[in-house]
């Protein structure tokens, strides 16, 4: 029987690899019980470009918890402000295996809303 992570890790990287076919700059989701996270992540796949998660001190002050839909769309605003920042923004969007609902959904609208295209 194949686990939930595994079925996840190989559904992440159809999505990768596509994505370093199109020599994109990449906005990766990661989505933990607790937390959320993305980074933006160059074309090159060796470098962060920007970062933002549910952990950070910045972040946790403004949040009464760090695993909701609000968190998602804070964590989403922050990762848009600092790609552009980083003078980012067209990005392919990297959902690490995990499904377009939910918190995942509700990040990559409020990255949208925030200025990022993709």
């Amino acid at each position: 029987m194949i686990d939930k992570n595994i079925s996840r890790l190989r559904r992440a990287a159809k999505t990768r690899a596509t994505i370093a076919r199109l020599k994109a700059v990449r906005l990766t989701v990661h989505r933990t019980n607790s937390h959320i996270y993305a980074q933006v992540i160059d074309a090159s796949g060796s470098k962060v470009l920007a970062a933002a998660s549910t952990a950070e001190k910045t972040v946790r002050g403004e949040l009464k918890n760090g695993s909701s839909k609000n968190a998602a769309i804070a964590v989403g605003k922050y990762i848009a402000e600092r790609a552009k920042a980083a003078g980012v923004t067209a990005v392919a969007f990297d959902r690490a295996g995990f499904a377009y609902h939910g918190r995942v959904k509700a990040l990559a609208d409020a990255a949208r809303e925030g200025g990022l295209t993709f």
